[in-house]
Parts: structure tokens; C-alpha cells; sequence
């Protein structure tokens, strides 16, 4: 019976994916009927969870922290394709579309996934451990990273109005891309032991000996897999948005209610990766995923619409306003803060979930 189970549990991952693409290609570019849109949004919950089966496969197969690295990669690099693509489309929303995309994966990745990880991982097991130095760098990189490319535009003055001149947007594309790229040389090279799980008493956690390695046949087969569950997630999402933003725009909330909720859809796999390994008391794991993708983030998609703007129409508005400003700023004292001990309790995860929430009921009533 639990053979069966498991074949069954296999079999649904792999279809899950193929038809998720599948289902995107059938209904890409179309107006969907409600029955359409109910179908479409069953497969993405199934992609969603066939993701994080894949990702965890290869996790296992590689380790940390490269399997982190892997998801946190993937769904970004699928989300600077999307919004890309918008930008593409066109319209006077697109100037703020890879900045409101991006503070709110930030949002969402250092306060949601870190939050919720550290909650439940302090609720299960006491206290949550993890090591400080290499979330630290991790949470140094991505402060920096943020303030290059979404604080000072609002403060320069080549260009008015919140944007970049040319010179100062090359700059900051530069130095998304040489920071990102040292930051994955530390954490996968030179001091990888940074950000392995450890135990209380600060030693590097030992893998699960009960649960062999999967072979590389199968990690490369999960990993291909992934590729298409990610592809199926970004896409189906992208066309069941124009439902959600009349949904939005009935109840007469604001348009960037939109990227928000799009931007939860396709976290929506790390946030359950990173949960799943707080359970097990990995909390480090966790933390990696987190800040991994509000880095990668930040990182790849200012360089990619850096490099779009060259043909793209209209402007780039990548400055942010002062009440964001703001909540960046604190989310940024209290990620430190929360960081420096090396363990925290579930008031630091309940302090960095009120911070969601008060950015998600500001994106609702600002």
C-alpha cells in the first residue's frame, strides 16, 4: 500500500508539470471563461507542489546550499521573464512594474518566508538556530542591493522624477550582477559552511541517513521537471491575472494589488520549501531560501530591464515612495537585528510577519 502511495505520489509530479505547460500553451494570449479559469487555477496549485517536490529532490541530491540555490534561481529567472514580457505589452502601468514586482518580492521573501520559517521553526523546536554570519552576509547583500537600485532613484537628479539616467542604471545593473555573482561564490565556494543547517550548540547539522541520496539520472530528470512546474506557475499566473485584476478592480482597490497577489502565487514554492524545512529543523535552509530569492531577485531583474529599457518605450520609475521607503527601511533594522544572535523565538516571526501585513493592508489602502 505505501509502495503504491508513493508511485502515486511520483506519477502526480511528473503530469502535474506536462500539463501545466500544456495548459499554458492551450490558453496563452485568450479571454478565459470562469469554468477555464477554476481549471487553470487547480493545475497551478498542483504545479506549485510538484515544484517544491523537484526542487527538494535535487536539493537532496546536491546538498546545501546549492539545492536553495537552485529554486530561488529558477523562479527568478521565470519571474524577470515575465516581467519583461509586460514591460513588452507596453502601457503607461509598465514604468513601475519591475519596481513594485520587485519590493514586493522583497517584502514578501524577508518578512513573509523569513517570518514564517522562524515561527514555526521556534514554535516546534524551542528556539530556531541558524548561522549568523553567513545570514548576515546574506541580509548585508540584500540591503545593498535595494538601496542601489530602488532607494537612490528616488534621490538623484539627472533625470526627474524617481528614475536613473543611463549612466546611473548601467552602474547599478553592474553591480547587481558582480555583488549577486560574489555573494553565490561565497555561499557555494569559499565559505559554503556559512550557510549549512546547524544545531543548537552551533555544529554543522548531518544529513538524514535514513533517506538515500536520489541518483543524478533522477535529479536531472526532477530538475528539468522543475523547470517546466515553474514555467507552468509564471504562465498560468500571467493568464489568470486579467481575472484578478478586474476582482481588484471592482472591489476599487489599487492596481498594484495585482503584483502582489501574482508575486505571492509564484513564491508561492519557495514559501513551502522553506516551511518544510523548518519543520525538520533546518532553519537555515529556510533563511537561505529567503534572503536567496530577495537577492536573486534584486539581482537579476535590474540588469535584465537595465538591458530591456535599451528598446523599451516610455520610462523606467525604479525610486520608491516614501511609505515604502520607510518600510524598507525597518524591515531592514529588524532583519539585523533578528540575524545578529544567531536564534530567535516566535516574537522575532511574528515581528516580521506584522511587517508583511502592514505592507499588504498599505498596498490595499495606501
Amino acid at each position: 500500500m505505501i509502495a503504491r502511495l508513493r508511485a502515486l505520489a511520483t506519477r502526480w509530479t511528473v503530469i502535474a508539470p506536462v500539463f501545466a505547460v500544456l495548459l499554458l500553451v492551450l490558453t496563452w494570449g485568450r479571454d478565459l471563461p470562469g469554468g477555464v479559469v477554476a481549471l487553470v487555477t487547480l493545475v497551478l496549485a498542483a504545479s506549485v507542489l510538484a515544484a517544491v517536490h523537484h526542487a527538494e529532490v535535487v536539493a537532496h541530491r546536491v546538498g546545501e546550499p546549492f539545492g536553495s540555490l537552485v529554486l530561488a534561481v529558477a523562479v527568478t529567472v521565470i519571474e524577470v521573464a515575465l516581467i519583461v514580457t509586460l514591460m513588452i505589452d507596453g502601457g503607461p502601468q509598465s514604468a513601475t512594474l519591475a519596481r513594485d514586482t520587485v519590493f514586493a518580492a522583497v517584502m514578501i521573501t524577508v518578512n513573509g518566508i523569513l517570518g514564517i520559517s522562524l515561527l514555526v521553526g521556534s514554535l516546534r523546536h524551542g528556539t530556531a538556530v541558524f548561522n549568523s554570519e553567513g545570514t548576515g552576509a546574506a541580509l548585508a547583500t540584500v540591503a545593498t542591493l535595494a538601496t542601489l537600485s530602488l532607494v537612490l532613484p528616488t534621490f538623484t537628479t539627472s533625470k526627474p522624477g524617481p528614475e536613473f539616467s543611463t549612466v546611473q542604471l548601467s552602474f547599478a545593473a553592474v553591480s547587481s550582477l558582480v555583488l549577486y555573482g560574489l555573494f553565490v561564490a561565497t555561499q557555494t565556494v569559499r565559505h559554503r559552511d556559512y550557510f549549512l543547517p546547524i544545531v543548537r550548540h552551533g555544529e554543522v547539522a548531518k544529513a538524514e541517513e535514513h533517506a538515500p541520496a536520489p541518483s543524478t539520472h533522477t535529479a536531472l530528470i526532477s530538475l528539468g521537471l522543475l523547470g517546466m512546474a515553474l514555467i507552468g506557475v509564471v504562465g498560468l499566473a500571467k493568464g489568470v491575472s486579467p481575472t484578478i485584476e478586474s476582482g481588484v478592480q471592482a472591489a476599487g482597490l489599487g492596481h498594484s494589488v495585482v503584483g502582489v497577489i501574482i508575486a505571492l502565487l509564484v513564491l508561492l514554492p519557495e514559501t513551502i520549501a522553506a516551511v518544510r524545512a523548518a519543520r525538520r529543523n533546518q532553519v537555515q535552509t529556510s533563511m537561505n531560501l529567503a534572503l536567496g530569492s530577495a537577492m536573486a531577485s534584486i539581482g537579476l531583474t535590474i540588469p535584465a530591464v537595465a538591458l530591456a529599457s535599451l528598446w523599451l518605450t516610455g520610462p523606467l520609475v525604479l525610486g520608491l515612495g516614501d511609505t515604502h521607503l520607510v518600510l524598507l527601511a525597518l524591515t531592514m533594522v529588524v532583519g539585523a537585528l533578528t540575524v545578529v544572535p544567531g536564534r530567535a523565538t516566535p516574537l522575532q516571526g511574528g515581528v516580521h510577519l506584522v511587517l508583511l501585513a502592514a505592507y499588504l493592508e498599505l498596498a490595499i489602502n495606501p
